[in-house]
């Protein structure tokens, strides 16, 4: 009996030590994910404040992006231009984010809601959308390479489903 108690507080032992090992987010890197939350909350209220997006987001290898419109996969350039808009009110919600290496990649995922009239587009009255954006740090900047926006049933997404 002695022995089986043994054997188990070993292998325990054994788990215990060995699982953040081979786990990407047993340790959480705090600096990383704080600078990810403020660059997510930073482009949100850039928006609001400038009626549009900020430059700079897309890394210099451009992105791919799934868009709420339920359109196809976006190739993103680098250079792609930014949406300008009538009014914006869009919010990001819930942000949590898991460092993938720290202080160079990271995942953000949030909900957005709010309402937005993008520049020579219909308006979106009730925007509510999940949002996963796959972060590199590139230059200093916090930029999104790749990104998956789903509408909330409820919700709509946007009516973009191409880059014009």
């Amino acid at each position: 009996m002695q022995r089986n108690i043994s054997r188990v507080l070993v292998a325990a032992v054994i788990v215990m030590f060995t699982t953040p090992l081979f786990s990407t987010t047993a340790f959480a890197d705090a600096k990383t994910e704080t600078e990810v939350r403020k660059a997510v909350e930073a482009g949100y209220a850039y928006a609001k404040k400038e009626l549009r997006d900020q430059d700079n987001v897309v890394p210099r290898d451009g992105a791919l992006h799934f868009w709420s419109s339920g359109g196809l996969l976006q190739r993103v350039p680098a250079n792609a231009p930014v949406s300008e808009y009538d009014y914006n009110s869009v919010t990001p919600k819930h942000i949590e984010v898991i460092t993938l290496q720290p202080g160079k990649s990271a995942v953000a995922m949030y909900y957005a809601e709010g309402s937005f009239k993008e520049k020579g587009r219909d308006a979106v009255g009730h925007y509510m959308t999940r949002v996963t954006e796959v972060m590199i740090k590139e230059g200093g900047t916090w930029k999104i390479t790749a990104a998956h926006y789903s509408a909330i049933a409820g919700g709509s997404g946007t009516n973009q489903n191409a880059l014009d």
